[in-house]
C-alpha cells in the first residue's frame, strides 16, 4: 500500500476529529509570542529549552511534518520566516487559518518529509521536527534531506518515540497491564494481529512505526549531524501506565557543522 497517501488521509481525518495535535493555538498565544513570551514542544509535554533556539528574528525555519497550527505560528510570531511542510492538507490548513487570523506570514508546502525536492540545498537556518517520523517506515532519508536543506551551523530539533513504547500490547497497556508482545523495529502492518490491523484500517487511523535508537540517533549522525542536545519526556502519568515507570519520548538538537555532504 502507499503509506504516504494512507497516512495523509488518516491525518486529514484526525483534523476533523480534533486530535490534540491538530488544534490551532489561540490568539492569546500568538500575542504573547509577539512580545517574546513563548514555548513550543517537540514531544508531548516538555517545552523545548530556550537555548536550543537562535534569536529568531529573520531566521529561516522549516517546520518539518509539523502542520496543525501549533508550532509554526508561534515561531512566526516570534520573528522567524517560517515554512511548514506536511503531508496533510488539512493540517496545513490549520496553519493557514492562524496566519490569516493573526496576520502572520507562513509559507505552506504539501509534501513528503523524506523528499524535500521543493527546497534547494542550504535553504534553512533551523528545522523543527516534532514526533512525526513515527508515521513513516524509513527515517534515514528524513535525516539526509534535513541535513541537505540546512545551512552550515544550523540545527535540526527533532522529537521521536523511544521504541520501547512499541514493545507492549497496546490494548492491555490502555487497561494498565504492561505485557511485552512486539519486536523492535515495530510496524503496524507487520506487528499487529490481522483483526487489529483491519480495525485500524477500517477506522482510518494513522499507521505507526517504531524505529530503533540506532536509526533515530545513529541515523542523524550518519547524515552528518553532531548531536548537541538531548532530553526525555513522557505522557501525563495518570493517563499512561508506562509513563509511571519511564520516559518514552526523546528530543534531540543536532547541529550541521559542515557544508552539504
Amino acid at each position: 500500500m502507499n503509506i504516504l497517501e494512507y497516512n495523509r488521509e488518516a491525518w486529514n481525518r484526525q483534523v476533523e476529529e480534533h486530535n490534540r495535535w491538530t488544534v490551532p493555538v489561540s490568539k492569546e498565544v500568538i500575542a504573547a509570542a509577539r512580545k517574546g513570551v513563548w514555548v513550543v514542544v517537540l514531544t508531548p509535554t516538555r517545552p523545548v529549552p530556550a537555548d536550543w533556539f537562535p534569536p529568531l528574528e529573520g531566521v529561516d525555519v522549516l517546520c518539518l511534518a509539523s502542520g496543525g497550527g501549533q508550532q509554526a505560528p508561534v515561531l512566526a510570531a516570534a520573528g522567524a520566516r517560517v515554512t511548514v511542510l506536511d503531508a496533510s492538507q488539512n493540517q496545513l490548513e490549520q496553519d493557514r487559518f492562524v496566519a490569516l487570523r493573526d496576520k502572520l506570514e507562513i509559507k505552506t508546502v504539501q509534501g513528503d518529509m523524506a523528499k524535500l525536492d521543493a527546497f534547494p540545498d542550504e535553504s534553512f537556518d533551523l528545522i523543527f521536527h516534532p514526533c512525526s517520523n513515527s508515521f513513516v517506515p524509513h527515517i534515514e532519508p528524513v535525516w539526509r534531506e534535513a541535513f541537505r536543506v540546512l545551512r552550515a551551523g544550523g540545527s535540526l530539533l527533532a522529537g521521536f518515540t523511544n521504541p520501547l513504547r512499541y514493545l507492549f500490547d497496546e490494548t492491555l497497556m490502555d487497561e494498565g497491564v504492561l505485557q511485552v508482545k512486539n519486536r523492535i523495529p515495530y510496524s503496524d502492518l507487520e506487528s499487529l494481529e490481522k483483526e487489529e490491523l483491519y480495525k485500524l484500517l477500517e477506522n482510518k487511523e494513522p499507521l505507526a512505526f517504531g524505529h530503533t535508537l540506532e536509526e533515530q540517533l545513529g541515523g542523524q549522525m550518519r547524515a552528518g549531524f553532531a548531536v548537541t542536545g538531548f532530553y526525555e519526556d513522557r505522557y501525563e502519568e495518570d493517563n499512561d501506565p508506562l509513563s509511571s515507570y519511564i520516559a518514552t519520548f526523546i528530543a534531540t538538537k543536532a547541529t550541521k557543522l559542515s557544508a552539504v555532504r
